[in-house]
């Protein structure tokens, strides 16, 4: 069972997995053409991410790999307000399968200016109307300077998410 990371093109999905995997930050430029899988150890787990790329091509894949995941990873860039309309939109269908399936929507690039903080992100996706049923967490999240350590944001992620999967194994 894997962990799918989602979200529109250039929102950080790449930087963001790199990042958990490392504890180190690399920025990447180059979009994801495709697919991208990473496996994570951690102490307790063998964490495998599968991060399908956001460009309108590769949308329609995204549903497909639902039904196989233990966890949906979603990143949103908090500093693309004009996207976070359609960002909404993808994320609603794609809960829409299954009522049960855990999610972290990642608000990425908190660091930006004019970012979005974490209450306009929420209110933003409408994520109070995606149902009681599922765990949801939101937590903000942002790739620093090549090279440097992660966050404490992008910590608690990683933490969150092992844990996440322990409890659905």
């Amino acid at each position: 069972k894997q962990i799918l990371v989602l979200g529109l093109d250039g929102a950080g999905k790449t930087s963001v997995l790199h990042s958990l995997a490392t504890n180190h930050v690399k920025r990447s430029m180059a979009p994801t053409e495709g697919f991208n899988a990473i496996c994570i150890n951690t102490e307790e787990s063998q964490m495998e991410f599968l991060e399908v790329g956001g460009s309108e091509s590769l949308r329609s894949y995204w549903k497909m790999y639902l039904p196989k995941v233990l966890l949906l990873i979603y990143v949103v860039d908090s500093a693309d307000h004009a996207r976070l309309p359609v960002a909404k939109q993808l994320l609603h269908q794609l809960l829409q399968s299954d009522s049960t399936l855990p999610v972290v929507v990642l608000a990425n690039k908190q660091d930006l200016e004019g970012a979005y903080c974490i209450t306009d992100i929420h209110d933003a996706l409408a994520l109070s109307d995606i149902g009681d049923e599922r765990k949801m967490f939101l937590i903000g999240t942002h790739v620093a300077e090549d090279g440097s350590e992660i966050s404490s944001s992008m910590k608690d992620a990683k933490e969150l998410i092992a844990q996440l999967v322990l409890e659905t194994q």
